[in-house]
């Protein structure tokens, strides 16, 4: 090694610490082999567990082959960003509140894409800052990237039977984002799973989408049907979707790992619009300008008013009979989408139903 070569594994320390100060609770370094979990892609595949979600499928083996969507790429910076927004309303307590309607933590603040795309861009002038010019791209949730078996392999956490990423000091209240890069650096050694024989993500599952361990249909899955899912909600899936009308926690809220998660200090991550519980009235009664205004940077707006509007009239539909609620929805009975009204007379019909049981509980969210 030459004086103009950097010391890699001095290197490699550099970037792990300078990452933790840019905010990242964790980074490791992995190798780009990913065949064991491109057979288990495609196999997943091959079952239609993705749903619509075409973009799965769109661009072949490149998803597992990191080289083939960045070439030159030999090593993956991956790195984690805790998110629990501090001081927000107990999850439990509002999945307990059916005129309350529960939006998934993530996307309680700022969209992550940004916050974490701007941190790895800082990492990456900061390495070339100490080295010169060097070849990587960042990710964040937004290209062909299997994050979870990447950050497995970097030693940031383990993908547990819910599919999602677990740590054992962190639990799973944490976004991945990636450093693809020409750097040689050494690697760090991957996480065994810590899981053991618990299955309580499973058991809790609200639609069963957790098929096996490790495997989820996310046709079923509540986070697929509230935000990656453009169409009808099947109408068979819809009781079991309560008040939640933006993602689903439930397989984390029961995790034992995350008695070890840590509330984020990024103010980004903080709650906005109070939407850590709100009131499914008022979010209905929202026009379109006002879901815009609302969801200004946030992860939500991804989705659109008119399947804002369908969450939220399945939910109002999955709620006690009131008269508040029947009227909030009759309200929007004619709304200019087939499928708003289609979801809205889904729940009016439900409150019907309901209403000829003679069966009446009113709950009033303070």
């Amino acid at each position: 090694m030459d004086s103009t070569t950097p010391d890699l594994a001095r290197l490699a320390a550099e970037i792990k610490l300078w990452g933790r100060e840019l905010g990242f609770g964790a980074v490791g370094i992995a190798d780009i082999d990913l065949s064991d979990a491109e057979v288990r892609l495609l196999e997943w595949l091959a079952r239609g567990f993705h749903g619509d979600m075409d973009y799965m499928a769109r661009h072949g083996r490149k998803r597992s082959r990191p080289d083939e969507l960045v070439p030159g790429t030999i090593r993956v910076i991956s790195v984690r960003m805790d998110y629990l927004p501090p001081d927000s309303a107990d999850p439990e307590t509002v999945l307990n509140v059916p005129t309350a309607g529960y939006v998934s933590r993530y996307a309680l603040g700022r969209d992550y894409h940004k916050v974490l795309r701007r941190r790895l861009q800082q990492l990456a002038e900061r390495i070339q800052a100490r080295i010169g010019p060097f070849g990587y791209r960042a990710f964040t949730d937004s290209a062909p990237v299997l994050e979870k078996p990447l950050a497995q392999k970097a030693g940031i956490g383990w993908v547990g039977k819910h599919t999602n990423l677990l740590a054992r000091e962190a639990g799973s209240w944490f976004f991945l984002g990636e450093l693809y890069t020409d750097l040689p650096l050494p690697t760090d050694w991957p996480v065994a799973s810590h899981c053991g024989t618990c299955r309580a993500c499973i058991d809790v599952c609200p639609t069963q989408a957790i098929v096996a361990p490790y495997r989820l249909d996310a046709r079923r899955c509540i986070s697929y049907l509230t935000i990656e899912l453009k169409g009808a909600i099947p109408e068979d899936l819809r009781p079991l979707i309560g008040n939640r009308i933006y993602g689903c926690d439930d397989c984390q809220l029961v995790c034992p790992w995350n008695r070890y998660a840590q509330a984020s200090a990024e103010a980004d991550f903080a709650v906005r619009h109070d939407l850590d519980a709100p009131r499914l009235i008022e979010l209905f009664a929202w026009s379109e300008a006002e879901f815009l205004a609302r969801t200004e940077g946030s992860a939500i707006r991804r989705i659109g008013h008119e399947r804002w509007l369908r969450n939220i009239a399945v939910a109002l539909g999955n709620a006690p009979r009131s008269a508040g609620i029947a009227e909030a929805l009759r309200r929007r009975a004619d709304h200019p989408s087939a499928m708003v009204r289609e979801h809205v007379a889904w729940a009016l019909m439900n409150h019907d139903s309901t209403a000829k049981t003679g069966f009446m509980t009113i709950h009033r969210w303070v």
